[in-house]
Order: structure tokens, then C-alpha cells, then sequence
């Protein structure tokens, strides 16, 4: 698919573990006209709370790698032992229906994408501070306590990654504000100003 050929237009949405970005995807998702959220594949484990098909599509690491043979993904990446990848063919058809396609991905996903879709708005979703970060993170309950310092680690580096290749940073601190925000950036001629 040609640049030309597009109708929709492409968000991606990154950020550090627990800050928010799944969230604010959704109410973007509630709040904007003509959108598909686009539904990652992962190798992980689908938490007690997920649905498949509704947070992530799980399959194996074996399925996986099929798909990333049969050229299936926009955009794949692995982060903390497990992989992720963004299925092309439903991104295709739904900018080609003149949707607004939210891309929820790692900031290393975001470059492969930009690389083929240039036009692709670029949101990195930060903290207002590292503490809230880790409070964030704790409290979902979800890792142990070295996996916590991983991510930790990590928001660090997927941070500075995004001060030299994102065009916007929005920091979340009130979730509704952040969405306002970030619908500003999307739709400039909606008024509301980033």
C-alpha cells in the first residue's frame, strides 16, 4: 500500500509500563468518531483480568514466529522475553475505510512503523513523576519484584528514546486532560490545542 492510497491517518501511542497508555487508548477510542484500536498478537501470558482478542491475541512463540515469516506484522518487537507485533492486514483495511487506526506500541514498534507510514503521529504518553510510576506499576499487581526493576529500567530507556524520535509528549497526570490533549493533537481542527 502506497502512501497515496491511504485515507485514514496512523497514532501511535508509547510509554513506560503503567502509565497509562492502555487507558487512554480506550477513551480516545470512546471519544473520537471513525477509530480502530488496533489489537496487538503477544507471546506473554494473558493476565487473569485480560480477554484474548480484547487486550492481546495470544498465541505461541511458535505461531509467532510463522506470522513474522509470512510478513503478517506492520510492525513486531520483543520486550522482556515475550513478543509483540501488530497485525498489518486489519491496519491496512481500516486506513484504506478512512479510519483514525491507534496503535498502542513500544517505542522500538513506533520507529519500524514511522518508517513505513511517515505521516504516522508519533505520542509518547510520560509520567509526571518517577514515583507515580512506580506506585503505578506496584499496584497493578501483576510482577514480581524483579520484573518491576526491569521495567523500570527500561521506561528509562524507552524515555530517552522518545525525547529524540517522538513529535509529542503528553504528560499523564490527569487522565482526562492527557485525552484532551492528545484529541488536540489528533484533530487540531477540533480546537483543542496540545
Amino acid at each position: 500500500m502506497t502512501d497515496t492510497e491511504k485515507k485514514g491517518s496512523v497514532i501511535i501511542i508509547s510509554g513506560p509500563s503503567g502509565v497509562g497508555k492502555s487507558t487512554i487508548c480506550r477513551a480516545l477510542a470512546e471519544r473520537l468518531e471513525n477509530v480502530y484500536l488496533s489489537v496487538s498478537i503477544s507471546t506473554r501470558p494473558a493476565g487473569a483480568d485480560e480477554v484474548d482478542g480484547g487486550d492481546y491475541h495470544f498465541v505461541s512463540r511458535r505461531e509467532f514466529e510463522k506470522q513474522i515469516k509470512a510478513g503478517n506484522f506492520l510492525e513486531h518487537a520483543e520486550v522482556f522475553d515475550n513478543f509483540y507485533g501488530t497485525p498489518k492486514d486489519k491496519v491496512v483495511l481500516a486506513l484504506n475505510q478512512g479510519k483514525i487506526v491507534i496503535l498502542e506500541i513500544d517505542t522500538q514498534g513506533a520507529r519500524q512503523v514511522k518508517k513505513v507510514m511517515p505521516d504516522a503521529k508519533m505520542i509518547f504518553i510520560l509520567p509526571p513523576k518517577k514515583t507515580t510510576l512506580v506506585s503505578r506499576i506496584n499496584g497493578r499487581g501483576r510482577d514480581e519484584k524483579d520484573m518491576i526493576e526491569k521495567r523500570l529500567f527500561q521506561a528509562g530507556n524507552e524515555i530517552a528514546a522518545a525525547w529524540q524520535y517522538y513529535e509529542y509528549m503528553v504528560i499523564n497526570e490527569d487522565l482526562n486532560k492527557a485525552v484532551e490533549e492528545i484529541i488536540g493533537i489528533i484533530k487540531p481542527e477540533s480546537g483543542e490545542q496540545k
